[in-house]
């Protein structure tokens, strides 16, 4: 069901009740855009092999169909193509937020930490004998990485590792012809969120930042598509940051 369009930039409060982990866009109140009504490429990205990690939902779909309406081949793999030229490290676990810090277990951290920032070291590992000069990585971080929610830490600790695995990636592969570049969203209305915060946090969700309201995933995809094209061909090690006015640092 398309997202609709008199619900893009809705301010809380937002009649959002909590979801169990995976959350899902279909139990959403507003439903997320991911820019399946509006978003209209221009052939950025014209027969480039990209792959996409997450892509099932949230900020991921949202770049998966912005890449796709830009004229980039999506694949899981590289079998069809034998080769890549964008990698989007996208996908990422965020648990319930916690009232005291014990309450993050060893369990959780562990796996916040494989999903979030192990998982990228290996992908980029996989990906690299397959890149063609001229490609693209792009991570996913967050503005947690620079303001940390004491509730959600260990997501935050991750966000802040990724910033730093970029900033040092892209000093290696630039020599390569790779560049290496971040996005760290603010607040972005995703079933991520919903699965995270119980249903007060939820109606309030994006109103303490400057816009008072959260992204939706399709405000977020025009970043990694100019991060991804030759527009940004002289941009490597950045971290860009879309939070609505917030300051990163």
């Amino acid at each position: 069901m398309p997202h609709d369009p008199k619900e893009q930039g809705k301010k809380p409060p937002f009649p959002q009740k909590e979801q169990d982990h995976p959350g899902t866009d279909r139990e959403m109140s507003p439903r997320p855009d991911y820019g399946e009504e509006r978003y209209r490429g221009f052939g950025r990205l014209k027969e480039r092999v990209a792959v996409i990690t997450g892509a099932d939902s949230g900020i991921g779909r949202a770049v998966a169909l912005a890449f796709a309406r830009e004229g980039a081949e999506i694949e899981e793999t590289v079998r069809a193509f034998g080769r890549i030229h964008l990698l989007v490290n996208n996908a990422a676990y965020q648990g319930k937020a916690v009232e005291k810090f014990e309450e993050l277990d060893a369990a959780r951290i562990e796996r916040t930490f494989r999903v979030n920032v192990e998982a990228m070291f290996h992908l980029v590992r996989y990906a690299l004998p397959h890149f063609e000069k001229g490609g693209a990585i792009i991570n996913s971080a967050s503005v947690q990485a620079y303001h940390p929610n004491a509730s959600i830490l260990d997501y935050a600790a991750t966000k802040g590792a990724i910033v730093t695995f970029t900033k040092g990636l892209a000093q290696e592969l630039i020599g390569r012809g790779i560049r290496v570049n971040c996005v760290a969203p603010g607040p972005v209305w995703t079933p991520l969120v919903a699965q995270s915060f119980d249903r007060e946090k939820l109606k309030e969700f994006g109103k303490n930042y400057p816009m008072q309201r959260p992204a939706q995933p399709a405000e977020l995809a025009p970043a990694y598509v100019f991060l991804a094209s030759d527009e940004s061909r002289y941009v490597n090690g950045e971290v860009l940051g879309v939070t609505g006015g917030k300051p990163l640092a």
